[in-house]
């Protein structure tokens, strides 16, 4: 069995206490019940915090002070099968090596769909 698929989102909105982001739901992030997999809202709301967390830095490969995740908490609270998820990614903490980020994913009408909280060390 091949399985692919593709995530695209696009940063709405960067400033220096927040990163507001979208992502359209396609046929590539379904799982087999036809919602959003699990993997891909995960995936959404770790980028969404790791751009704020980089403060307007392009990352590249081997960089030093790239955010790794190095905790991850989600709850899931809905999900859905089109449209869009929007996430809003803020501080809970912003550190010189350790920060932790809250993100807010939601969908249709502002429905809370997950809560999900990263913490970040500074790679040196």
């Amino acid at each position: 069995m091949q399985v692919s698929g593709r995530i695209e989102f696009t940063i709405t909105d960067q400033r220096e206490d927040r990163v507001l982001a979208e992502m359209p739901i396609q046929p590539g992030i379904l799982n087999p019940y036809g919602t959003v997999h699990a993997g891909a809202m995960l995936w959404f709301a770790d980028v969404s915090a790791t751009v704020l967390v980089l403060q307007g830095t392009d990352p590249s490969g081997g960089m030093t002070g790239f955010p790794l995740a190095i905790n991850l908490n989600a709850n899931f609270f809905a999900n859905q099968g089109d449209g869009l998820f929007q996430a809003r990614s803020e501080y809970v903490k912003r550190g010189k090596s350790v920060s932790v980020v809250r993100t807010l994913l939601t969908g249709d009408n502002g429905r809370p769909i997950a809560e999900v909280t990263t913490s970040h060390l500074a790679s040196r």
